[in-house]
């Protein structure tokens, strides 16, 4: 999905349309995060303005209500529940869309998916050695390495729709693909880079119920009632061993079949649970999960301009929004370059590196997983913890604002590719580009 290096007799490109049957199924994600992004936004500002009122007291009186039962040491605070509980809906809705991009998306071809996915590690790589070297010196301060790899595709879908509505598909795919990949790399880096005290019991007992879950949806089941507490004891173990929570989210995800016949070509090939589930739990994740978790995540005091002067002087802050503004772009436009160059292959036609650029600093939004990742790395509660929210929030609204004044600029060529893309002569439903193939 996203780029590709094009079919033999063709010239090869980047940022290549795709089918549009895959461009229609990535129109319908868009719509249901865009939506979830202007949910997440407003969780967040709710939290800012309600952290810096005279009601901040009642802020944070939530964010630590303690819930859950004790003997279970489920005994959490609201805050907790939503960085691990609430965040596991968020990456099983992840784990699903990455198998299904690695099984029957464009992922499963080396070609289409070898700039997507290089772009995403040189979107990791690049924010953390920045980070890194801002932060040298800075006793404890590299612990927070990983904070500014992540992309916030909600927030970033959320910022496109207001300046750049007329975005052609294939940028827009890129962006989504890209954000795919970021998140099992950011999971990935979460299990191994954020686990201090693992138990082995717990996780190898985790392995049960994970177990019987694939089981029965791999038999197409779809009862709740059976799949729900499957899913729940594998995440309440997960949970004990040490590892985050949401690990749990992403295994149960990978578990769902993607295709009604794993055959290629068999008689019920077609859509499976995944499509299923993913429908039914999208919405909960974009609308909820998120949402919810930014509300009771994002707030932080800034202590007027002298206080808000003094955080982002701080090495951890200004580690994080130069990886997020200057690390991501970097990136994600050497990796891009790198991998056209290798491949001999040119930009599609309507399309330049200054697009690439804009998507480049788009991507430099960095909220749900990089304030998850700022709370394992310093803790919650902690003068860093705080410097960390303020770096998430600047470096996110200066990469916005960088992307707008980027995309802007080139809105005239975006809504004449719009144009080409949408138009239907025909009025079969079904746009003639992707039929006749021409540009």
């Amino acid at each position: 999905m996203g780029s590709e290096f094009g079919t033999p007799g063709r010239r090869r490109v980047l940022f290549g349309r795709g089918s549009w049957p895959e461009a229609s199924r990535i129109a319908e994600i868009l719509r249901q995060e865009t939506i979830g992004g202007a949910l997440l936004l407003a969780g967040a500002v709710i939290a800012v303005v309600w952290a810096n009122s005279p009601w901040s007291g009642a802020y944070e009186s939530l964010r630590s209500f303690t819930v859950g039962p004790a003997a279970w040491h489920l005994d959490l605070s609201l805050a907790t529940w939503a960085a691990d509980g609430l965040l596991a809906i968020f990456f099983f809705v992840a784990g699903l869309e990455l198998k299904r991009e690695f099984v029957a998306g464009d992922l499963r071809d080396p070609r289409r998916a070898a700039v997507p996915v290089a772009a995403a590690f040189g979107g990791v790589i690049a924010p953390a050695l920045i980070y890194l070297l801002v932060t040298a010196g800075a006793d404890g301060a590299a612990k927070g390495w990983a904070i500014p790899s992540a992309t916030d595709i909600a927030f970033a879908l959320a910022v496109l729709a207001v300046i750049g509505r007329f975005l052609p598909a294939a940028l827009r795919t890129f962006l989504l693909t890209l954000a795919v990949a970021d998140d099992l790399i950011a999971i990935t880096i979460i299990a191994v880079f954020y686990t201090e005290d693992l138990k082995v019991p717990a996780l190898l007992g985790a392995l049960v119920p994970l177990a019987l879950f694939t089981l029965l949806v791999q038999r197409r089941v779809r009862s709740w009632w059976l799949l729900l507490p499957l899913a729940a004891v594998t995440w309440v173990l997960v949970h004990e061993s040490g590892v985050h929570a949401t690990v749990a989210g992403v295994l149960l995800g990978f578990a769902v079949p993607v295709l009604r016949s794993e055959k290629a070509g068999g008689p019920d090939a077609g859509p499976g649970l995944a499509e299923h589930f993913e429908h039914r739990f999208r919405p909960l994740s974009a609308g909820v999960a998120v949402p919810l978790f930014a509300l009771l995540s994002a707030g932080v005091a800034f202590g007027g301009l002298a206080g808000l002067g003094t955080a982002l002087s701080d090495p951890i802050a200004l580690g994080i929004v130069a990886g997020l503004v200057l690390g991501k772009p970097l990136g994600i436009m050497a990796a891009t370059w790198l991998v056209g160059r290798v491949g001999r292959a040119r930009l599609d036609g309507g399309l330049a590196w200054v697009d690439v650029l804009g998507l480049s600093m788009l991507a430099g939004i960095g909220f749900t997983v990089s304030l998850l990742i700022g709370e394992l790395a310093f803790g919650t509660g902690t003068p860093a913890e705080d410097h960390v929210k303020i770096g998430v929030l600047a470096g996110s609204l200066t990469a916005s604002a960088l992307a707008a004044v980027v995309l802007r600029a080139r809105n005239r060529v975006y809504r004449r590719i719009h144009e080409e893309e949408t138009a239907d002569l025909d009025h079969d439903g079904i746009p003639d580009v992707y039929q006749t193939g021409d540009r």
